[in-house]
């Protein structure tokens, strides 16, 4: 990337589970982030100001994202990002039965179960939530906390019909409110940057997006997407039909995968045209 952008590229070591849990992460990529951003580092790495990008896959999109939006709110930034490029995001932990939930929820890398898992994980939560959650207890209708954020990630309305297909929305009349109650962070746009408010997603720079097929992820990705596209921002939404979750990384041998080369290219050619 460095070589082929003739970029300086970042990348920050922000802290794991279970040494911190959320948003010490968060906190950690904005801390670094801003502190790059200051003129005399830009300066000090050749960095041109007006050419600043932030970008992360899978957990990393998911940061990236939320960066992204807080720093569309920050005024005191003297230089800002001039694009974001999500790879397979994770978005949101409302609904873990998008039609791509659905179809892939036993599929290898990230079957549901695990990414829920990670979830909880991240909140420093309970894993007896884990099954409830699976099937949206969390966010059933009697939580009222969810029930203003449920239209923002309504994929009925936000996903194309080709995707959708057959798929039916999973809401619980009734469900597990003290899981909410317990992790409020749920409901937290900085672990959610899908549920963020239109006004925030409308200052966001031109944005780049790859989904893959055989991805839990997918209709998160497609889904902010759509969101970014109707709040006014310019966004590239790259999808892969044979792609998966962490292709990406599968460009050397023996797991040199062509859905890997392929991603990697496209990724890479976005940047260097928009960049």
């Amino acid at each position: 990337m460095a070589e082929e952008l003739n970029a300086v590229i970042v990348s920050i070591e922000y802290r794991l589970v279970p040494k911190v849990y959320f948003p010490e992460q968060i906190n950690d990529v904005v801390r670094a982030t801003k502190y790059f951003l200051e003129p005399k580092v830009l300066e000090k790495y050749m960095v041109d100001p007006g050419r600043i990008c932030i970008s992360g896959d899978s957990a990393g999109g998911n940061l990236a994202a939320a960066v992204g939006q807080q720093f569309t709110q920050d005024a005191s930034l003297k230089n800002k990002l001039k694009l974001q490029a999500l790879i397979y995001p994770v978005l949101q932990a409302l609904d873990f039965n998008t039609p791509s939930y659905q179809q892939n929820m036993n599929t290898p890398i990230l079957p549901r179960y695990v990414m829920v898992k990670y979830w909880v994980d991240y909140f420093k939560g309970n894993y007896d939530f884990v099954e409830a959650m699976i099937v949206n207890n969390h966010t059933s209708l009697d939580v009222e906390e969810a029930a203003a954020l449920r239209a923002r990630l309504n994929w009925t309305s936000l996903l194309p019909a080709s995707i959708v297909k057959n798929y039916k929305p999973v809401v619980q009349t009734t469900g597990n409110a003290r899981i909410v109650r317990e992790l409020p962070q749920l409901l937290d746009a900085r672990s959610a940057p899908l549920i963020a408010d239109q006004v925030v997603l409308q200052d966001l720079p031109k944005t780049y997006i790859l989904t893959c097929e055989h991805d839990v992820l997918r209709d998160d990705g497609i889904m902010y997407a759509k969101r970014l596209e109707s709040a006014g921002v310019e966004v590239t939404l790259d999808y892969f039909e044979d792609g998966f979750h962490g292709c990406m990384i599968f460009t050397s041998w023996p797991t040199n995968f062509s859905v890997g080369i392929r991603t990697r290219n496209s990724y890479i050619n976005w940047l260097d045209q928009n960049l």
